[in-house]
């Protein structure tokens, strides 16, 4: 007969097979199906397929096409056969194609299966669950109470897609207490994340709470666990600061976030735990816990963090600056914490939010209030953008280097701040030279000088005397200051303005310090000056390195005979004598000393004065 078939036209041989199953479809089917099989490359496929399925011999296509199915690529020959296994009862075989198969199109094959519901529905979840037809699969099977299906796909088939099948079941208002042992029945096999985030969209993660539990009281460290376990705790009310703060494995950010519309306290304890600086900045902006942020900011000593919140055009950075100033910065106790804030509103350029800042430090009682490098920052800040509140900063502080911060204060022309400064820390000498240097008051230096009783100070103040022509006042100062370094100015001063006697005292305190010639000639020629004659030879008597000879000659040629005659008495000048006897009328005397002299001329001068 194969024979016959191969010789005839292949229209006469599909004619002749339709014949043979018309006749005893029961007797010939095995044969057609052989002819067929044999001669398939002349009758084609399709052609036979359609006279098994004219007479529903869908066992013939079942047995024609298990020899070519799994060498095809057509995907018409794929459903064929699928189509003819269903109908024929062949399950198995329809699950291991749907399972196998590469080459049937998914959408007509779930349909079809859909449409001919097998009692075993493991070929259509095979379908679904390879190309993701999940939640038509669960809407399907739940809709046609093939809830054990549902079962056996999630708990033998795919676990992960326990999250998909859940949320079609919400969807579809499935009994909870099914959802609930569906859960449990795939248990830790569940992807966590996936399915929070299916019920948590549909407001329902209450559902799996005793879930997560089990999983917890497992040991489950998983973040998507216990960020599902904390977001309905917080919806519960159960405790949510304690457990924000003493869960250690939610994701921070996670539940922050879920947290803003319902308690932003909550949303920034949770930001707080995991550093999320931008979100709790965020937070705390929108709902002005700006004591809040403050204090995260001081505790979290981050500088970049610092700078994105002190940025210019930061609405709420004022804000924050008076929470950090009135609450977050006083009540620390760490003096890193200070220091980095100090940093942060220096590297800002606040200078005047600086002021704030420090004045709250260091002005207020606090454990920082004599932080010398605070005060110092605090006087060089004001120095810097507010000089009107310097001077009241050093009356009030006591701890910062004075020397520094006055000559500073000087630089900038700050001189009664800078004067300040030195008097405090016993700086006299420093402080008498503001007031005569560049405050040029020397009456307000001799008030200071007579209220401190320094000798350095008295020193400055009378060299200053003396470059103003205060001849009198500057050797009583160089007197107090025991001072005799400006001797040879103060002489001539002092001869320039006829205050001999004045110096007198300060030669005589002169003397005291070291032997010098012209120390001893100028006080010699001063007690003349003064008609101090006695005082005049107690000094030449005794030891001495004055030039005598040129204070008599001084003294004659200025009519100071008295001392004069003492003068050149004490060197025997006796001519020089003789002269000045006679300009004292002392006539025997002058003859006397022109005979001691040996000096004719002399005497002849002696005898013309007593002739006249």
């Amino acid at each position: 007969m194969l024979s016959y078939f191969n010789k005839i036209p292949a229209e006469y041989g599909l004619v002749c097979l339709r014949e043979l199953l018309r006749s005893n479809r029961t007797a010939n089917l095995q044969l057609v199906v052989q002819i067929a099989a044999k001669c398939v490359d002349r009758l084609t496929i399709p052609a036979v397929i359609e006279i098994f399925e004219s007479f529903k011999a869908y066992d013939g296509t079942f047995l024609f096409l298990a020899p070519f199915v799994n060498f095809s690529t057509d995907a018409e020959v794929h459903f064929k056969y699928i189509e003819a296994a269903c109908k024929t009862g062949n399950v198995a075989e329809v699950e291991r194609i749907v399972r196998e198969s590469n080459s049937y199109e998914p959408e007509r094959v779930r349909e079809f299966l859909k449409e001919i519901k097998l009692p075993d529905q493991v070929p259509l979840i095979i379908v679904c669950d390879r190309f993701d037809f999940v939640e038509d699969l669960t809407r399907f099977l739940y809709k046609n109470n093939h809830a054990r299906f549902i079962e056996v796909y999630v708990t033998r088939v795919n676990a992960q897609q326990l999250p998909v099948v859940i949320g079609t079941l919400l969807d579809l208002d499935c009994n909870e207490d099914y959802i609930r042992h569906l859960v449990k029945a795939v248990g830790a096999a569940c992807p966590v994340a996936e399915l929070v985030e299916q019920v948590e969209k549909r407001n329902r993660l209450k559902i799996i709470l005793p879930w997560l539990e089990d999983r917890i009281a497992e040991g489950n460290a998983e973040p998507a666990t216990h960020n599902a376990l904390v977001k309905i705790y917080i919806d519960m009310n159960r405790d949510p600061e304690s457990l924000l703060l003493n869960n250690r494995f939610y994701d921070s950010r996670v539940v922050g976030a879920y947290c803003e519309n319902r308690d932003p306290h909550l949303a920034f304890i949770a930001y707080k735990r995991g550093l999320c600086d931008r979100e709790l900045v965020d937070v705390t902006n929108k709902n002005a816990l700006f004591r809040n942020q403050a204090r995260y900011l001081v505790e979290r000593q981050d500088q970049a963090l610092w700078a994105y919140v002190l940025r210019p055009d930061n609405e709420y950075r004022r804000s924050v600056i008076d929470q950090v100033v009135q609450t977050a910065l006083p009540e620390t106790h760490n003096p890193e914490e200070v220091s980095s804030t100090v940093k942060a509103f220096m590297t800002a350029d606040l200078p005047t939010e600086l002021i704030e800042l420090l004045e709250k430090i260091v002005l207020d009682k606090s454990e920082f209030s004599a932080n010398r490098n605070l005060q110092n920052l605090l006087l060089l800040t004001a120095i810097k953008a507010d000089p009107s509140r310097v001077m009241d900063y050093i009356v009030r502080l006591d701890n910062f280097d004075g020397l520094d911060i006055a000559n500073i204060a000087l630089d900038t022309e700050l001189y009664e701040e800078a004067f300040a400064a030195f008097k405090k820390f016993n700086l006299n000498a420093e402080a008498i030279s503001v007031l005569l240097d560049h405050m040029h008051n020397i009456e307000r230096a001799y008030e200071f000088a007579e209220r401190v009783n320094d000798l350095r100070v008295f020193r400055l103040l009378a060299k200053a005397q003396l470059e103003a022509g205060m001849v009198k006042e500057a050797i009583d100062s160089f007197i107090k200051a025991d001072n005799h370094e400006y001797y040879a100015e103060v002489i001539d001063a002092a001869n320039r303005s006829s205050c001999h006697a004045d110096l007198v005292r300060y030669l005589r305190m002169c003397r005291l310090k070291f032997k010098e010639s012209r120390i001893e000639t100028e006080l010699a020629y001063a007690l003349a000056k003064t008609n101090a004659i006695s005082d005049l030879d107690d000094l030449i008597s005794g030891p001495n390195c004055a030039d005598i000879l040129t204070v008599g000659d001084r003294c004659f040629n200025e009519g100071l005979y008295e001392a004069a005659k003492i003068l050149f008495n004490n060197i025997s000048n006796f001519a020089r004598l003789a002269t000045t006897l006679v300009k004292l009328a002392d006539y025997a005397g002058g003859v006397d000393a022109a005979r001691k002299a040996n000096s004719t001329r002399y005497v002849e001068l002696v005898d013309s004065e007593l002739a006249c």
